[in-house]
């Protein structure tokens, strides 16, 4: 069965926003909205979340521990297995996290629209 267009077109945004992420660098975090904004897709924010939802299993790997909300938070972990997963890995690379929130998030922040001087 053929892909549809949307379909076609979801994995075309999908592969530019895990482009994005693979290049945050480890011992850093970005957000969902700074993705989005990289991409050209500013009110996108939404779509990244759901990107970094389906890139389990991903080639290269993505690595979607470092997208947290706009605030720090660690609204994403429910996605990983188990839920404490998604600290443990930003914890693993010097991270720290205090009640789901990344502790230091504005020096520890990557933008990548400054970053990667789009």
């Amino acid at each position: 069965m053929p892909k549809e267009k949307n379909d076609s077109n979801k994995e075309n945004i999908y592969d530019a926003i895990y482009d994005v992420v693979r290049s945050v660098p480890k011992g850093r975090v970005t957000s969902y909205g700074a993705v989005a904004a990289a991409i050209g897709a500013a009110s996108g924010a939404r779509v990244v979340g759901y990107a970094m939802n389906k890139s389990f299993g991903v080639k290269p790997k993505v690595p979607a521990h470092r997208v947290v909300n706009r605030n720090g938070l660690l609204t994403g972990k429910h996605h990983f297995s188990p839920p404490e997963k998604m600290e443990q890995l930003l914890q693993k690379e010097g991270i720290k996290v205090k009640d789901d929130k990344v502790v230091d998030f504005d020096a520890l922040f990557w933008d990548p629209m400054t970053e990667l001087a789009m």
